[in-house]
């Protein structure tokens, strides 16, 4: 892994993306008394960051495995990332979705082509399920978060972020499966002299803080919080990056997201998701530790149920 791998990364998946813009606010900076960059992948291809590691999964498969299709299991983001980025290509996506997936993620995965194979709501289900697709079908298995392409491809909006704003002190993400920081964590790593990587976490579920003290992948066995885009948790390919190049993990809890939320749709006016809000919500309960810094934070998706707002 280096940084060349990182750059062919990037130019590979450039048609298949938006590059997002980089948002700021001064009234935010002025609360948080820090000067906070925004990467809004809230408007990327399907409102998330996961067309960026979807896309390379995809393209870095050989021609006769793309002719198999592809077949991964996740109940939102990822599966429409994997539609969208099989269907750009031509390439067969069966998606493994919980039976009690929303119905607007099911519907997202349709509009795109993918073709859903419904399974009970556990982790065992939904892997058993896309194993034996993979096997009956020879599709090639994509990971949501915990596979070095799609590592590869998260790292892309960081160095968009880097490149824009070459002088930030502070990344910080979302931790859920662990392959936005991780691949962020490699992008600060590699494109830049000085920068940190830090992760934010909901307290309820705080697997990744607790890995990192115990140096082992840690579970959960609670996953009542709202940002439900973080209920999974560490792999193999990624732990050992986060072990590496991630300073530290910053727990928050509940009502510090539904804060941080909220702060952004009314002050910048844009839509985010609980979970985008948790790296936000970081920087605001340990101003001191990010006084008068430059700090990146990345808004990983915007894919609310509007009609189920925490406010």
């Amino acid at each position: 892994m280096d940084k060349q791998t990182l750059i062919q990364t990037h130019n590979r998946i450039k048609p298949f993306i938006h590059k997002t813009p980089v948002l700021t606010s001064r009234l935010l900076n002025e609360k948080a008394g820090c000067n906070l960059f925004f990467k809004c992948e809230n408007f990327q291809k399907l409102g998330a960051f996961k067309m960026r590691g979807a896309s390379n999964a995809i393209l870095s498969l050989s021609e006769e495995e793309r002719q198999r299709g592809v077949v991964t299991h996740s109940s939102g983001n990822f599966a429409q990332a994997v539609s969208l980025a099989a269907q750009r290509l031509g390439v067969k996506a069966y998606i493994v979705m919980p039976e009690n997936a929303p119905q607007i993620k099911k519907d997202g995965v349709k509009t795109y082509n993918g073709e859903i194979i419904e399974c009970e709501s556990t982790l065992e289900a939904r892997e058993a399920t896309a194993f034996k697709i993979r096997d009956e079908k020879g599709a090639s298995f994509l990971h949501p978060s915990n596979q070095d392409e799609v590592i590869y491809g998260n790292s892309t909006a960081a160095i968009e972020l880097l490149e824009k704003q070459p002088n930030l002190d502070i990344i910080l993400t979302p931790v859920g499966g662990g392959g936005l920081i991780a691949g962020t964590a490699l992008a600060a790593h590699f494109f830049s002299e000085k920068c940190k990587v830090i992760g934010g976490e909901p307290a309820v579920a705080d697997d990744a803080y607790r890995s990192l003290i115990s140096g082992k992948i840690e579970t959960n066995g609670n996953f009542h919080t709202i940002a439900d885009g973080l209920r999974t948790t560490l792999g193999e390919r990624n732990f050992p990056i986060i072990q590496k190049y991630v300073d530290k993990i910053i727990r928050v809890e509940e009502n510090d997201i539904i804060t941080a939320m909220q702060l952004i749709w009314e002050r910048m006016k844009i839509i985010i998701e609980p979970s985008s809000a948790v790296a936000f919500a970081a920087v605001l309960k340990n101003k001191e530790e990010f006084k008068n810094k430059n700090v990146g934070i990345i808004l990983s998706g915007g894919n609310v149920d509007i009609t189920n707002l925490p406010f």
